[in-house]
């Protein structure tokens, strides 16, 4: 088990002190129908999930579809769990269910219809029955957020009486995982997202406001797809690695801290984790969690490679009158975004993920004004060709 982390504990109306929260982990090997189908009603029957669910409700399914890649690249959430979650939710009695996303880029029919097609969903759809969402309307949705307090999200999420999210654990570059929590900003729609990412430029801030989403949604049960994850610059540019779990909980922020065990990461470098421990919203450690299921498993695949991204602040250890010229050279070290214009077909993926409007198209081949970029690696994850790298300066790539 990890060792206990030095989050701090505040007093939260969301959690009561004498409840421990529940995850369950079991051993998924492949992406075999029968063998998923099992583990997900392990998964259903070890957290008594059907507490949560009644045959009359709207349940939307929220995979990870952050673009076209076929499911075998693991950059998506593979089709198999997302149809063996549907089946356990008919078995219930459940009628009303929608697989909904909003990936990168225009929010618009045609682009959902080739991502579905391509992420294997629009044949969980046609051998399920369940609806593939191609209403492209949003609605806000109010909270009572730290940074934010008003959202605008796809329809059908807003809508739902349950969000099913199923996500895909992978390293992320900007926010070292991408697990539960950080699945959700797929709610909102297209290129909204961008605009968050420049409202929101530093990562503390950023996370926050991925907190405050969380919050503001209807009741979520998250499910982890890690028979085969993701490691290095996820989340679309990593490489696979097989890990041979699923994860599930009705609490994504204990489910988040899990996560990180997964990935042999200090939990306490994964902000999203860090605050919601200091909201009052995640446990401190693995002992306050009640893990279920193949719990001795949870590490059985190893520390994962982490993002090239991955820094730390140290400016704070310089004494005062010298923190400001620390965070500049700290900003100078910086891993950024390059583009390997030998690779780059010019298709403008990246200019039109940028939140800073940084990126343009000059001869067929994009080129990014590193004075304004804001270091959020959009453009690595949205790049169809894989044709961002992630660099560090060299003498400092230890």
């Amino acid at each position: 088990m990890l060792a206990a982390n030095p989050f701090v504990r505040k007093s939260s109306q969301e959690r009561k002190p004498d409840f421990l929260p529940q995850v369950s982990i079991y051993k998924t090997e492949t992406y075999d129908s029968a063998i998923v189908e099992e583990a997900v009603r392990s998964h259903f029957d070890a957290l008594e999930l059907s507490r949560f669910i009644r045959a009359g409700q709207k349940i939307v399914v929220k995979p990870n579809l952050i673009m076209k890649r076929d499911p075998g690249d693991a950059v998506t959430t593979h089709p198999a769990l997302v149809e063996a979650v549907i089946r356990r939710l008919q078995a219930m009695g459940v009628r009303d269910i929608t697989i909904a996303e909003s990936p990168g880029g225009p929010y618009a029919i045609p682009l959902l219809q080739s991502l579905y097609q391509t992420c294997g969903m629009t044949e969980v759809a046609q051998r399920t029955g369940a609806v593939l969402n191609f209403d492209t309307s949003s609605r806000q949705l109010d909270g009572n957020g730290q940074v934010t307090r008003h959202f605008t999200v796809i329809h059908p999420i807003a809508d739902a009486d349950l969000i099913i999210n199923i996500c895909k654990l992978k390293t992320h570059c900007m926010t070292v995982l991408s697990g539960a929590v950080k699945n959700l900003f797929g709610c909102v729609p297209g290129l909204m997202k961008p605009e968050l990412h420049m409202r929101y430029p530093q990562k503390e801030d950023f996370c926050r406001m991925l907190l405050d989403l969380s919050a503001a949604l209807p009741p979520v049960i998250s499910f982890v797809d890690a028979v085969d994850a993701m490691e290095g610059d996820g989340p679309t540019g990593g490489r696979k690695k097989h890990v041979g779990l699923t994860l599930c909980s009705a609490d994504r922020y204990a489910l988040d801290l899990v996560n990180a065990a997964v990935l042999g990461i200090d939990p306490a470098s994964i902000v999203t984790v860090r605050q919601a421990a200091e909201r009052g919203l995640c446990p401190a450690s693995l002992d306050e969690i009640q893990l279920l299921g193949d719990q001795d498993a949870l590490t059985q695949a190893g520390p994962f490679l982490p993002p090239r991204s991955k820094q730390a602040d140290f400016s704070s250890q310089f004494p005062a009158p010298l923190r400001p010229a620390a965070k500049r050279i700290a900003r100078w070290l910086q891993p950024r975004p390059v583009i390997r214009q030998k690779d780059c077909i010019g298709c403008g993926k990246c200019a039109e993920s940028c939140p800073a409007h940084t990126i343009r198209i000059q001869g067929r081949k994009a080129v990014i004004a590193y004075q304004n970029c804001i270091h959020c690696f959009c453009c690595h994850e949205m790049c169809p060709r894989q044709a961002v790298d992630i660099r560090r300066r060299g003498i400092f790539d230890l």
